[in-house]
């Protein structure tokens, strides 16, 4: 098990996953950031099935790869036609890699009741198919469809497609678990009941729809297979394939298998987060390794610990795989949260008791609805407020919103939207601005009011935009009078930052996140060391 290939195709399981569609040039990306990190082969897709995939062959020739392999994908020939007929096979000729990999059945059934054709024409197909590619010159590997079920069902069928396999000259033998819901055990023992009869080399393809795709290929490997194939993030049809992003740190990290260097290690999140934005998927916060909330600790047990020994509660240095503890503060954090969090943000601590208040105060607002995990602006500034020194850059001294209909027509005369109008007064060092502005709806009212109070003393105030706006009810069943979240996050073109209001009134709630926001931007602006 010393050396094991590791083998992509997120360009095209992945890429079968609902509401994914790579372009061609998303694919050229992806493969050169496959390549970066290690992977032996990628799998490009199915030349011939479609105009995009048959590009992507075309133009990934001139792909600067320097450790991986580009492959190409299809199926062995059509019952009843002569190999050098066959138009998918032809198509993997003219797509000009090196490798191809061809897709066979191995289950009888699937041989009987979808191909619709007899296990020995299904044989024929497989060894034709094998053999017209070799004698062009290429390297093939052979993906053994329904592996598992067939070798459930009819074990001797199952075998023999893989014997027949590899005396056409199969490079390698990959056993798929097709439909994903094979166990562990049964992995292994399929496995090791091919070794008895083959001695080429094979590969586990696993799909995840009893979320054991990752165990699965792990089992196989320990079973003697030395070929692992996958997705980054898990990508695939139904409910996805195997993760290499969980495969890859686990191999080198937890079985000593020297998969990929250790650079090349670190940049594992930074890939499996480059591959969603491609996607144009968020990112899964909850994945090994790599997501965001990997290393995340919110019990104040958790983070005393960690403060002590990063080892208590991590089984990895996140640093391995490109990522980092992150400590999450709400009402279970503890004294030792709030000095870790600091430290990490790089914030300022109260001096005697000022922890301890700090402390209190978020436990009583969160009771109250607020919420810092999402919100760390926010928790920012309860830091900076708490500094015996600290001077807010405005305060509050009252505001009023108007939402009227029919009493008089807006200023941009659109009769069809209510008006919405913002009134405020805010002191500003000893003066007091008294301004008022008209918006979309109360809350851009609010936001347009303020900056013009502001603006005349923080002329750059224009670049900071409100870029998301969200808001949940915290007690449905209080109807009206609930509980309401605001969580707003800003950007100023180069900083993104989010801030957090709550209250029965949903206006007053997204005033607290709004002036939070704006707030923490001013401090940034004037510099962290004078408060």
């Amino acid at each position: 098990m010393s050396i094991i290939q590791l083998y992509d195709t997120t360009l095209r399981d992945g890429a079968q996953q609902k509401g994914i569609s790579f372009s061609v040039e998303d694919k050229l990306k992806i493969a050169q950031r496959l390549d970066e990190l290690g992977i032996d082969f990628i799998e490009g897709g199915w030349p011939g099935s479609n105009p995009k995939d048959t590009e992507f062959f075309i133009k990934a020739a001139r792909l600067r790869l320097n450790h991986a392999t580009i492959v190409a994908f299809g199926s062995t020939r059509h019952s009843n036609c002569r190999a050098e007929e066959d138009a998918n096979l032809k198509a993997l000729l003219e797509a000009r890699t090196e490798v191809v990999a061809i897709v066979g059945k191995s289950w009888d059934k699937q041989v009987t009741q979808v191909l619709e054709t007899t296990l020995g024409e299904n044989l024929n197909m497989i060894t034709d198919s094998i053999a017209y590619l070799r004698a062009n010159g290429l390297r093939v590997f052979f993906d053994a469809e329904h592996f598992f079920d067939g070798h459930s069902g009819n074990p001797e069928y199952a075998l023999e497609v893989v014997i027949r396999a590899a005396k056409a000259g199969a490079e390698c033998i990959v056993l798929c678990d097709t439909n994903g819901g094979t166990l562990p055990e049964q992995i292994v023992a399929s496995v090791e009941a091919v070794r008895r009869v083959a001695s080429t080399p094979l590969g586990i393809h696993a799909h995840n729809d009893i979320e054991l795709a990752v165990a699965n290929s792990l089992a196989a490997i320990r079973a003697g297979v030395n070929q692992v194939q996958g997705t980054i993030n898990g990508y695939g049809e139904r409910c996805g394939n195997a993760n290499l992003c969980s495969i890859i740190p686990t191999l080198k990290l937890k079985m000593d298998i020297d998969c990929v260097a250790n650079k090349q290690l670190s940049r594992l999140s930074d890939v499996s987060r480059y591959v969603s934005e491609i996607a144009n998927l968020p990112p899964y916060d909850r994945l090994p390794y790599v997501g965001a909330n990997a290393f995340s600790h919110k019990g104040g047990v958790h983070v005393s610990g960690l403060a002590k020994w990063e080892g208590s509660y991590q089984h990895i240095n996140p640093e391995l795989v490109g990522n980092r503890p992150h400590v999450i503060i709400s009402e279970l954090a503890g004294k030792r949260s709030i000095i870790y969090k600091a430290k990490e943000r790089g914030l300022p601590l109260p001096g005697g008791k000022g922890i301890e208040k700090i402390l209190k105060q978020i436990k009583l607002q969160e009771k109250q609805g607020f919420q810092y995990e999402s919100a760390e602006a926010s928790f920012d500034l309860l830091l900076y407020r708490a500094q015996s020194h600290y001077q807010p850059p405005f305060e509050l001294v009252d505001f009023m919103v108007v939402v009227e209909k029919r009493r008089r027509l807006p200023s941009s005369g659109n009769q069809e939207e209510p008006l919405s109008e913002a009134i405020i007064k805010v002191k500003v060092g000893d003066k007091i601005v008294h301004t008022a502005a008209e918006g979309d709806g109360p809350v851009d009212a609010l936001d347009q009011a303020l900056r013009k109070a502001l603006i005349q003393f923080h002329p750059n105030l224009t670049a900071v935009e409100l870029t998301d706006y969200k808001v949940r009810i915290l007690e449905e069943t209080a109807g009206t009078a609930s509980q309401v979240r605001v969580l707003i996050e800003s950007s100023d073109g180069k900083e993104h930052w989010r801030t957090v209001g709550s209250s029965t009134n949903i206006i007053e709630a997204s005033w607290l996140a709004l002036t939070d926001s704006i707030e923490y931007w001013l401090i940034k602006q004037a510099g962290e060391k004078k408060f």
